[in-house]
């Protein structure tokens, strides 16, 4: 072995993330566009009351179906007493503050690396605001999701706060989960029989 293939093997990280391997990735998406279609999946199963259990393994990407999962994810959703439930596990709408914050922070430090900035800490809190009267079919003039979520990071990285506040916007419109909940999305609910 040379240390010329020695150097090679070694790879190079930042925030975490395998350098060479993300513009390994760009470029095979840049020369086959099919690569980047994706389809996640999710499975529900109603326990009783407001308890429901959601598994996830299997999806589609980069051209075929995935198997590197061996065993599925499983989350239990609930309701606090006050809403009906038993505390059985965080309830959907929390379970969505849980996505956009991850989905945030990946997006964040995932174009971080991009730029070459090297992160420090960084920590999120979000907040979300609903009026339970959409929900409940109370008042028609209240929709039944949030009014409103803010997200607030706390970074410390290796660039100017300019730097800091361009990737924070950048992020935002590049993060999916902040993009799906930031526009309208057709959701098609349907009844299947078993």
């Amino acid at each position: 072995m040379t240390a010329t293939s020695v150097v090679a093997e070694k790879a190079t990280y930042l925030n975490g993330l395998n350098v060479q391997a993300a513009l390994d990735t760009i470029g095979a998406l840049k020369a086959d566009k099919s690569l980047a279609k994706f389809q996640f999946r999710a499975r529900n199963t109603w326990i009783d009351g407001g308890e429901n259990r959601s598994t996830i393994r299997d999806f589609y990407g980069a051209g075929r179906e995935d198997t590197s999962r061996a065993t599925s994810f499983e989350f239990t959703n609930g309701e606090p007493p006050v809403l009906l439930g038993n505390n059985e596990g965080a309830n959907p709408v929390e379970f969505l503050l849980h996505a956009l914050a991850g989905c945030v922070t990946t997006t964040f430090v995932l174009h971080a690396m991009a730029r070459g900035i090297a992160i420090r800490e960084l920590s999120t809190e979000l907040k979300g605001d609903i009026d339970l009267q959409g929900l409940l079919g109370l008042d028609a003039n209240v929709q039944a999701g949030y009014e409103q979520i803010n997200i607030q990071m706390r970074v410390k990285a290796d660039c100017s706060d300019e730097a800091l506040d361009d990737l924070l916007r950048y992020t935002q419109h590049h993060s999916p989960v902040c993009n799906t909940v930031c526009r309208p999305v057709p959701v098609v609910i349907e009844r299947v029989t078993a």
